[in-house]
């Protein structure tokens, strides 16, 4: 097997699943279950074989059908977009897991298929954004995942569920609109869709249309802000994290968002280009969000009794971190940001993880209510607590290395107030979530139903939110492996953009 095509196997493979699954005739059984969690370890294997092919030899391009960049579809693999394909697929492989026996008490058993199905179409759109390397497939795979995720929310087909499913599809459609806009402006200006053939045009081309580009990538940043969920084009995340399945939930704030994300790294530093992105003034706009993000978004998580609304709040601010990071336009800020990219996957996905099990054993949701839960669901509470220290920035985790490296970027960009943002939101981040920690081990205990006791909630559960946990760990302990790759992709993530 050539490897140069692992990522077109990775597709096929997920695709030809999803579209296998509804072909289903037996209950949801075991047989199916070992058939997807193997299909996703193929997956996994085939991008950490990508992603060791590409750190050792050299990032390369693929186009279907052997035609020329321009006419063909192209996938760009570089180290960053292997790294970040096999995070997806990790995460993704210890959430479906987890799925298994969470659903069961979320899902009725006949939408079974249907979710998985759902499910599997999200992933091959999310890894179909990472690598592709044209705005018009960028485009349909973007319209797939969102697609998919208005599925993913509303599974359960209760009020609240439908409720926010129709919200996130309604500021989603707005955000398609806005983002096919700036595509149709950049398309004019330089009759290419072809990423790195747009670069290129722009390079030469902009300061005859420096308002046409400023305001084709005003609407692709508002419209991709919206997919996000930045501040203040967040207000369908809370109702669609809070109310959605846990799997669903952690696949969207820990997964989902990002893929958008990395679609604006695309935008600002592989098509459009640092340079001009600073020359037209688009960071200083997305600087501005990006404090009202990290700020708000911990304003309002501490008004939220909610477990998951509060979670889901805490996902608005954290995203705000990773648009500074993108704004400050240095290899440093780049770098950061796609550190936290990596370090907010597992920290988010933890958290909402060990949440969806303290409701899965005891139904309880309002933080007020936790107390001494500790002490019953010892490996649960210490899960979340490793989610939460990793937010606050305690030092050994990854939440501290994405802000030290943050930290030493907004420093090194010449604007040391902005740490004082980054100070300020990691204090709100202790109000919000330290307390929630602290009642569940150091208040008293309630007296204890005999199911409560010793952590009894599946094994799959607890393996797959344990395995999640270690990974945050190993990422803040040993950060230098995650980045590394980074500080080697990045000159190659910008390079490529200009063909070279």
């Amino acid at each position: 097997m050539n490897s140069l095509n692992f990522p077109v196997y990775i597709l096929m493979l997920l695709l030809a699943f999803a579209v296998i699954i509804p072909l289903q005739r037996k209950p949801f059984g075991k047989k199916f279950q070992i058939a997807m969690v193997s299909v996703l370890g193929g997956a996994l294997f085939m991008a950490l074989l990508e992603l060791i092919k590409v750190l050792t030899d050299a990032p390369y391009s693929y186009t279907f059908g052997s035609y020329e960049a321009g006419i063909g579809i192209e996938f760009l693999v570089d180290e960053f977009s292997a790294l970040m394909t096999f995070v997806v697929l990790l995460l993704a492989t210890l959430v479906i897991i987890y799925s298994i026996k969470d659903l069961e008490h979320e899902i009725e058993p006949h939408r079974m298929y249907s979710y998985y199905t759902l499910v599997f179409l999200a992933l091959f759109a999310m890894i179909g954004m990472i690598f592709t390397n044209d705005i018009f497939n960028l485009y349909v795979f973007m319209e797939v995942l969102s697609l998919t995720s208005v599925g993913i929310i509303a599974i359960k087909k209760k009020k609240d569920t439908l409720m926010a499913s129709m919200k996130y599809m309604m500021m989603g459609a707005i955000g398609s609109v806005t983002i096919l806009m700036g595509f149709a402006l950049i398309y004019m200006v330089t009759g290419h869709l072809n990423m790195t053939l747009i670069f290129q045009e722009i390079s030469q081309v902009w300061e005859l249309y420096p308002r046409n580009i400023l305001l084709a990538m005003g609407f692709i940043l508002t419209g991709f802000g919206i997919k996000a969920a930045i501040f203040p084009l967040h207000n369908w995340l809370p109702d669609a994290h809070s109310s959605a399945p846990t799997p669903s939930s952690a696949l969207l704030s820990g997964l989902v968002v990002k893929a958008y994300v990395f679609s604006i790294a695309k935008m600002m530093y592989r098509v459009v280009g640092k340079d001009i992105s600073v020359n037209i003034g688009i960071t200083g706009y997305i600087i501005v969000f990006a404090v009202m993000s990290m700020i708000m978004g911990s304003v309002f998580a501490l008004t939220q009794r909610d477990m998951k609304r509060r979670l889901a709040y805490s996902s608005v601010a954290q995203i705000g971190y990773i648009f500074l990071g993108l704004a400050l336009a240095t290899e440093l800020g780049f770098s950061a940001a796609l550190f936290h990219v990596i370090s907010h996957a597992f920290m988010k996905s933890a958290l909402f993880l060990s949440a969806g099990s303290i409701i899965y054993l005891t139904g309880k949701r309002d933080v007020k209510g936790l107390d001494g839960i500790g002490y019953e669901m010892p490996i649960t509470m210490t899960v979340f607590s490793i989610g939460v220290l990793g937010m606050i920035g305690i030092p050994g985790t990854s939440g501290f290395m994405s802000k030290w490296f943050l930290g030493l970027a907004v420093l090194d960009a010449g604007h040391p107030e902005l740490l004082l943002v980054i100070l300020l939101s990691s204090f709100l981040n202790a109000l919000y979530y330290l307390p929630i920690v602290i009642s569940a081990f150091l208040r008293e205990r309630p007296e204890t139903p005999l199911e409560m006791q010793r952590d009894r909630i599946p094994m799959t559960m607890k393996v797959s939110m344990v395995l999640v946990a270690a990974g945050s760990l190993v990422i803040g302990l040993f950060p230098h492996l995650v980045m590394d790759i980074i500080e080697q992709a990045v000159p190659t993530f910008i390079n490529l953009g200009m063909g070279l």
